[in-house]
């Protein structure tokens, strides 16, 4: 599915490699990651997130931004949302 389910609280699963790339965030970094997550999980499409499609070769993917530069990278499967990558706008798009 490559559009967001109505709002209501949505499931969130963790793909291994999104796991390990959190493991290696800041301390600071994984306080933000979890404040945005508890955001996204109430509603996806909250402004604060800045949640968007991608395109290109990341086409069917959607991204949302917590802090400056530090993205989640995340693609529907009906009403969970499994993400994918976490970082840097280079690394998670690179």
């Amino acid at each position: 599915m490559t559009e967001r389910p109505g709002r209501g609280r949505v499931r969130i699963k963790y793909t291994p490699h999104f796991t390990r790339r959190v493991q290696r965030l800041p301390v600071d970094e994984k306080r933000a990651l979890a404040r945005a997550l508890r955001i996204f999980q109430q509603n996806p499409a909250d402004p604060r997130l800045r949640t968007h499609k991608l395109h290109g070769q990341h086409e069917g993917r959607w991204a949302f931004s917590f802090g400056y530069d530090a993205r989640v990278v995340f693609l529907w499967d009906a009403d969970t949302a499994v993400l994918l990558d976490v970082g840097s706008h280079d690394e998670v798009y690179g």
